[in-house]
């Protein structure tokens, strides 16, 4: 979300104007290089995301909770993917870009509840020490 919000900030959202890779392919010359590095920073937190649901959908022990909100959040990083190469197809319409925001405020907090569940069970389990 730092990043993204910088890009708004700072007048670089259509730096690179094609998604989802930049017009000199994977690795961009310096001037598409801030928007590169958001997507890669969104590609590699969607991949992170994906494998956290999988991973509590094949963890026996995993709560209810952490399979619902890492669900969510798998939900989430899907819809804001999608909304980021649409963002870019309409070249930053306000609308898409709030929307874009706003599911980046629930994918993050579908992330933080995954993680708070994640370790408060964790502390539950654990052996008290004597």
């Amino acid at each position: 979300m730092f990043i993204g919000g910088y890009i708004s900030a700072a007048g670089l959202g259509l730096t690179c104007p094609e998604w989802p890779l930049c017009p000199n392919g994977v690795m961009p010359s310096e001037e598409y290089l801030i928007e590169w590095v958001h997507r890669l920073i969104a590609a590699t937190t969607g991949a992170l995301v994906l494998a956290t649901m999988v991973a509590s959908y094949m963890n026996k022990r995993a709560d209810l909770k952490i399979k619902l909100t890492s669900s969510l959040a798998s939900a989430f990083v899907v819809t804001q993917i999608t909304l980021g190469a649409l963002v870019i197809d309409m070249k930053l319409h306000a609308v898409l870009v709030a929307i874009h925001l706003g599911i980046g405020i629930l994918l993050f907090s579908m992330v933080l509840l995954t993680t708070l569940f994640a370790f408060r069970i964790s502390k539950i389990e654990m052996p008290a020490h004597t």
